[in-house]
């Protein structure tokens, strides 16, 4: 008897126990919020112009505030762009795919609204979803419950915003007066103090227009490294042996035309025209057709000319930094709000740039190259609740994965139709797993356009090695009589095909990209690798040129020089 009363207290102690347990589980469940998700986005921020990455300019400290941001989260070292303009990046970014398959080959693509993913997504695993600033993908965002977004490049000063209204869009719109940096985070607090839901998880984008040439910066910056000498790319002066005949051309008689310079190199853009230090060359630009076969000649420069790059640059980057101040200082005070309303510790925080930029390396300035400064994007996370600090990883990743990654630190899933991959193991344990990517692909597609006369031209990048084919053509056949296109489309050279060539750059040994070195036989079956690599890449990505027979027929006549 003794023993069955012993048992029925036992019995019942451990059914006490056990609904203790279940009741603390449900309890931690409950309490376990989901992390409010903030990705904050400039417009052409290049590694170059971060402390974090240890460029030339670090010892200028451009970015305190987000340095400190960066090492108190995960940095990665290898985060590149698929297409190195700002249009088919972001269209990447929102509905995490490539280019051919979201459809956005350029900066005139449109992706349609079914195709925003990202916010979709969010919305379905009940976040609230805002988005301010720069948006560039010409529908309007409706599938954010909030938006304020500038209508396509927008501008610096007293720029008008296009918001959700009673009239169809984009005719509902609201001005405002001041620098757009200040206007944007002035929205963003404005949204998360007094029209967001205290109740739901949030997920804001926050697009700065900065540093987007040309550079306005706040008249308050218009001191910063006034007195202070920027330091100088070697490769602004000297280029070596960098590039092909497909950018060079025969002699270096194509350096004339492409590529937008800092110096007067080209003769068609290069940064004095942008920089209204003297008025009769700002925008005066020319066009390709009216140069004359006498100036096609290789380039030289003088002791002169070599006083006038610099000053340009010195303007240039201090004009650019100047920018960049006013996105540190503008983030500054997003982090203070955050902190302020406690905020801060479930806030997973994202920093990128929507692509990296030239800033005078190889005498370039923009973008659009599959060279190191305009391929590579500063990223980097923040969320103490679930990352640990001070991690830096060199994994690839690309902007086609950030979509998932976030959708997963929300607590989704990877959607099947996406084509980029969730690094949250990653970020959550700072190691790349075994099967992860060993590379990523990039491709340029709108070949001499603009002014900045950049070849058409894709490629396959891995830690150590950068494999580039640059094919030189549009990818409208403008030869067939019957093809359409833009022909009004603003500063465009789509018929002047150019050059074929193969560029490849041991990034170990020459991470500067001074030396072409694709006929070193030393390296002929890492090529070899590449290209099958690049071939299985292509078509595993849906980016082949089976829909551009021209360039496929040039492909195919080059792919062994």
């Amino acid at each position: 008897m003794l023993l069955i009363k012993k048992i029925k207290v036992l019995c019942t102690l451990a059914i006490l126990v056990s609904v203790s347990s279940c009741k603390n589980k449900v309890a931690n469940a409950q309490e376990k919020k989901q992390p409010n998700i903030i990705y904050i986005m400039s417009d052409d921020h290049t590694t170059q112009g971060f402390g974090i990455y240890g460029s030339r300019l670090a010892s200028l400290n451009p970015t305190p505030t987000l340095d400190k941001l960066a090492n108190e989260g995960v940095i990665f070292d290898n985060c590149f762009v698929h297409n190195a303009i700002c249009t088919p990046s972001r269209a990447a970014i929102i509905s995490g795919q490539q280019s051919q398959t979201n459809g956005v080959l350029d900066l005139e693509g449109h992706l349609a609204p079914e195709k925003h993913h990202l916010p979709i997504e969010m919305k379905t695993l009940g976040y609230q979803t805002a988005l301010v600033g720069k948006w560039h993908l010409h529908h309007e965002p409706e599938h954010f419950d909030f938006y304020q977004v500038l209508p396509g490049q927008g501008k610096y000063f007293n720029p008008t915003f296009r918001v959700r209204g009673d009239k169809p869009w984009p005719n509902n719109t609201v001005k405002t007066e001041g620098h757009s940096s200040d206007n944007i985070m002035d929205i963003t607090l404005n949204w998360l103090k007094t029209k967001r839901d205290p109740n739901k998880p949030f997920f804001l984008m926050h697009h700065f227009k900065a540093p987007h040439d040309d550079f306005e910066n706040a008249p308050r910056y218009d001191s910063y490294l006034e007195d202070t000498f920027i330091p100088e790319p070697e490769s602004l002066y000297d280029n070596k042996n960098n590039g092909s005949i497909a950018t060079r051309g025969a002699n270096d008689s194509l350096t004339r035309i492409i590529g937008s310079s800092v110096s007067h190199r080209n003769l068609i853009r290069n940064q004095a025209n942008n920089l209204y230090m003297d008025s009769t060359v700002y925008k005066n630009y020319r066009n390709q057709k009216d140069i004359k076969p006498s100036e096609m000649v290789k380039w030289t420069h003088d002791a002169e000319e070599d006083k006038h790059t610099s000053q340009v640059y010195q303007e240039y980057l201090k004009r650019y930094l100047r920018c960049v101040k006013g996105v540190d200082d503008n983030v500054k005070r997003l982090i203070d709000y955050l902190k302020a309303e406690n905020l801060l510790e479930n806030t997973i925080i994202v920093y990128t740039g929507d692509q990296g930029f030239m800033l005078g390396e190889h005498d370039y300035i923009d973008k659009r190259w599959m060279y190191e400064e305009s391929l590579r994007m500063p990223f980097f996370v923040r969320y103490p609740e679930g990352l640990k600090s001070g991690i830096r990883t060199e994994a690839i990743i690309n902007n086609t994965d950030f979509a998932p990654t976030m959708i997963e630190l929300a607590g989704g899933k990877t959607p099947d139709y996406m084509q980029g991959k969730s690094f949250k193991t990653i970020l959550e344990t700072g190691k790349e797993p075994e099967d992860w990517q060993k590379a990523t692909y990039y491709r340029y597609w709108m070949h001499m356009a603009h002014r900045h006369q950049n070849p058409a031209h894709f490629g396959i990048r891995t830690k150590d090695h950068k494999l580039i084919f640059f094919y030189g053509k549009y990818y409208v056949d403008t030869t067939n009589p019957d093809a359409e296109w833009n022909k009004k489309s603003w500063g465009n050279d789509f018929t002047n095909d150019t050059p074929v060539a193969w560029e490849f750059y041991d990034l170990k040994k020459d991470p500067k990209e001074m030396n072409n070195s694709y006929n070193n036989p030393e390296y002929k079956e890492i090529i070899a690798d590449m290209k099958t690599q690049l071939i299985k890449m292509r078509e595993d990505l849906n980016e082949t040129d089976a829909n551009y027979p021209h360039i496929q027929k040039v492909i195919d006549a080059h792919w062994n020089d």
